[in-house]
Order: C-alpha cells, then structure tokens, then sequence
C-alpha cells in the first residue's frame, strides 16, 4: 500500500518524507504560486488554474489571493463559492465543499493530525481526517476547521472559531471549540435594514 492510499484509508501514513507526496505537494504549491501572482482582473486565466488545483469545481467559483493548498486533488469545490484572502486548505485528505459557500478572510481548513507519540511524529506520520461543508455555509474570518468535521447545510461559523467537531444545519455556532449558539428562525431574515424604493 503506497503512502497515499495510507492516508486515503485513514491510517498513519509518511506524509513528510514519501517521494510522491513530496512531489504531488510542491506540484500543487507550484500553482498555487502562479495563480497568486495573477491580476484580479485575470478571471480566465485564474479559473483555469483553479481547475487544474481542484480535483473537481463547479461554476462561478472565486477565490482572492494570497491561496495556498497543498494537494488541491483531493477538494471539491461546489458551485457559487467564494473565499477571501488567505484561504488555505491542508487536503491530505478530502475536502468536500458545498454550493454557495462563502468563507471569509484568514481561514484554514486542515485535514492533517500529526501523530501523538514524539517517535511517529518524528518519523514524518500523520493521519488525513476529512473534512465536508455542505450547502449555504457562511465561514467567518479567522476560522480553522480541524479534520473529521462536517459542517451541516445553511449554517454560520461565527469569526474566529476553531471547529474541532461537527456542526448540524441551520444553526450559528462560535467559539473555540466552536459550539452551536443558535438555530437560524425566520426573524434572521429581518436583522439587517432592506433598502425599498
């Protein structure tokens, strides 16, 4: 079993010293850094990049620079995504977004554990624990969402929180861990003032 299907199937795999994830990571940071030295303004010539990180994208997808990942064929990105500056994604394992996701500045998604014990650790082993956000989801500005965690459909993660375990639908939820505060009512629908001519 190569180190990649190690990982693949959840078990401690050498993800620091194995030739062909080393390649694999420098490949996609190779194209993380031509896509950050594009112009905004450059939406082909971005999108095509995009396409070529990810292993799958929909339509309509943005992302602002800086962005770094490190795999990029092990994300899914849904259609109507938008990320803001400084997103970065750590896809040892699968990162699966939905549609209509928007995640704010200074966010990381990292699937990577390291491994507990000090002689694994240094050995280079760590485990690939995925991570899933489903549709609708609005991703506050400094969030990390920890590997194994699945954030449900039309749910906010309030700034600044740490997700370490799985978030259901329609609810807000913050902190550090992040927990649910919240469902999200009908009476969200009027929080902000709504221009009417």
């Amino acid at each position: 079993m190569t180190e990649r299907e190690k990982a693949a199937a959840g078990y401690l795999y050498n993800a620091n010293y194995d030739e062909e994830i080393i390649k694999t990571i420098f490949a996609c940071n190779d194209l993380c850094f031509e896509y950050n030295q594009l112009k905004p303004s450059a939406f082909e010539e971005r999108t095509a990049l995009l396409k070529k990180i990810f292993g799958k994208m929909g339509k309509e997808v943005t992302i602002n620079s800086p962005f770094w990942c490190d795999y990029g064929c092990n994300t899914t990105i849904g259609d109507y995504f938008f990320a803001n500056h400084n997103f970065q994604i750590l896809d040892g394992g699968k990162v699966t977004f939905g549609d209509h996701v928007f995640i704010a500045p200074n966010c990381t998604f990292t699937t990577a554990e390291h491994a507990l014990d000090a002689e694994q650790r240094n050995a280079g082993l760590e485990v690939a624990l995925p991570i899933t956000v489903g549709n609708n989801v609005w991703i506050g500005a400094g969030v990390i969402v920890l590997g194994g965690v699945t954030i449900g459909d039309n749910t906010v993660i309030g700034a600044g929180s740490v997700v370490t375990r799985d978030i259901p639908s329609g609810v807000i939820a913050v902190g550090t861990p992040c927990r649910v505060m919240r469902e999200i009512t009908e009476a969200d629908k009027h929080r902000y003032p709504v221009y009417k001519e």
